[in-house]
């Protein structure tokens, strides 16, 4: 082996891909985990997986206290100024690659990849007893989220998903208020975000030459093999269902955190969706998606009743109608989209991230217990903050796994409820099992493949491309729990 990853040449690389894959061993987290809790003085050693956009501020969060061992991308020409700005980091194109090379030598890994990368770079790292900051949404799939929460349970790791609206004071005083009965039960809640801001809607593009500073296959991953397009990525691959999930996952774990919280959410029950024009790859311009909850136990000492509810999302520009009482002129955007609960007794409103809540009827909330931890620091250094404490005393992050990989299946659900909408029915959702228990062995649906709508000679021409009829049941699986590409693209095995 004739030089170092760091000094690796893209040409060479390619061809060792495979061997890196067949030679990775995961060491049970009992063995190298850590090095145990650390002294808050002490520093982590932090390895960061993909760099050029969410994952460069992630890093810069945490490297004016922590080491920065290591860096890893796929394009390092996106990447090249991140890895110039951090000089002693270890750089990598394969996180495979990474993990084996410095596994030991590693406390923690940031996850800032595309979306349907983040759970095979996390979970591998967990089962290494790598504590994990993991960009938003956590998960592609629902499956993924469900693996995730139960890994991080299993190896007692500190984790964080990347909604950094979670340690802000919006997300407390919304809790808050709802505990304390500020607005009464709530049984409707009505969301929205001004996303997309990226291309929506697209039929499939020719391939292109894949740049030099591009490792096409290792972006691919886990995702089904296709042809390069300048189209897809270094940011637009949020538009793909292959890689990303729309403004749904892009914006949801922003917006609806403090439903899912302040409610005590679990698993829908139902889901139904609908869109502009739905293609088989490419996430639609506009999207509504409502999802139902069942009733809950309320928590000791909350002054609300946790009846059925239901969630109702708009994106694509489109907003819920304006309620009865609304202070004429005022925007419902504040911060890139917008929360409507609607109680028995008022109406709170809240912006993206949870901020500035606010009740229509204009009442000032007073005396409401503080009863949410206040986060200090920064969403990135809480998480820093617990890595270092041991298991058995650690304070939860504000968006610790085991809500943020339940709240994140409520997410991907909404995308779930839009891709299977042909249905043409409100599906019914077992969530322990994480199955549709009303799609029958017979349903069929088919997707447009593309949209060839032309205008010749003033008048308007429709000619879409459909897939063949394909068994519903089996398009559902696939979508829950992903198949994965062969060659080294595995996920642990799923907790019991």
């Amino acid at each position: 082996m004739k030089e170092k990853s760091n000094n690796l040449t893209r040409r060479d690389f390619i061809g060792r891909t495979g061997a890196v894959a067949a030679g990775l061993t995961i060491l049970p987290g009992n063995v190298i985990s850590g090095f145990g809790h650390k002294a808050p003085s002490d520093k982590l050693n932090i390895a960061v997986v993909g760099i050029g956009g969410m994952g460069n501020s992630n890093l810069k969060a945490v490297a004016p206290t922590e080491n920065i061992v290591a860096l890893c991308d796929v394009d390092w020409g996106y990447a090249k100024k991140v890895f110039e700005a951090n000089p002693n980091a270890k750089r990598y194109w394969d996180w495979r690659k990474m993990y084996e090379e410095m596994g030991k030598s590693i406390d923690a890994v940031i996850v800032a990849t595309a979306d349907h990368s983040h759970c095979i770079v996390a979970s591998n790292a967990i089962t290494m007893g790598k504590h994990v900051y993991v960009q938003k949404p956590l998960t592609h799939s629902v499956y993924e989220s469900r693996l995730l929460t139960k890994l991080a349970a299993k190896y007692k790791v500190a984790t964080q998903m990347g909604n950094q609206g979670s340690s802000g004071e919006g997300v407390n005083l919304t809790v808050e208020w709802l505990q304390n009965g500020e607005i009464g039960d709530v049984k409707k809640v009505e969301s929205f975000t001004d996303r997309p801001i990226w291309p929506q809607g697209l039929n499939v593009p020719k391939g292109e030459w894949v740049p030099d500073t591009l490792n096409w296959d290792l972006f691919i991953g886990p995702a089904k093999m296709r042809p390069y397009n300048s189209l897809y990525t270094p940011w637009n691959w949020r538009g793909w269902w292959d890689f990303g999930t729309g403004a749904l996952g892009d914006m949801a774990c922003h917006i609806l955190h403090p439903v899912f919280k302040g409610l005590k959410l679990k698993y829908p029950i139902k889901a139904q969706g609908s869109s502009t024009l739905l293609l088989t790859d490419c996430a639609p311009n506009a999207q509504m998606v409502r999802l139902v909850y069942p009733e809950r136990v309320a928590a000791k000492g909350s002054k609300m009743k946790l009846p059925e509810v239901e969630v109702i999302w708009y994106d694509g520009g489109l907003e819920p109608p304006k309620p009865a009482g609304w202070p004429a002129g005022k925007d419902m955007n504040n911060g890139g989209g917008g929360v409507i609960f609607h109680g028995t007794k008022d109406k709170l409103i809240c912006g993206c991230y949870g901020r500035d809540p606010w009740l229509l009827s204009g009442r000032v909330p007073a005396n409401v217990p503080k009863t949410e931890r206040r986060v200090t620091t920064t969403h990135e250094m809480d998480w820093v903050r617990a890595c270092k404490e041991s298991p058995e005393s650690r304070v939860p992050t504000k968006s610790d796994f085991s809500e943020a990989g339940p709240f994140n299946e409520m997410v991907v659900m909404g995308v779930l409820a839009v891709r299977l909408q042909a249905l043409n029915k409100e599906l019914e959702w077992n969530g322990e099992k994480m199955e549709f228990t009303n799609i029958g062995e017979n349903d069929s649906i088919r997707i447009v493949t593309e949209d060839r709508f032309t205008i010749v000679d003033g008048d308007p021409r429709f000619d879409r491309k459909w897939t063949d009829p394909m068994n519903a049941r089996t398009f559902a699986a696939e979508m829950v729990k992903h198949t994965y590409r062969q060659g080294g693209w595995t996920l642990p095995e799923m907790p019991a």
